[in-house]
């Protein structure tokens, strides 16, 4: 189909902003349930790192 110098494509349209935000990686390290995990993984390896190092 041949287009007219007046018209738009269908695919050509007007740029549309973002309805939200971007969130980035400090958004996603913020959340409760991710803290929670990791400060248990981190707590473990700690365990694990002394009881390497001092075995009582």
């Amino acid at each position: 189909m041949l287009q007219t110098p007046g018209e738009q494509s269908p695919i050509e349209g007007p740029p549309v902003p973002p309805s939200e935000e971007t969130r980035g990686c400090l958004f996603a390290l913020s959340q409760p349930p991710l803290m929670f995990f990791l400060a248990v993984i981190g707590t473990l390896l700690v365990i694990t790192a002394v009881h390497d190092l001092y075995r009582w």
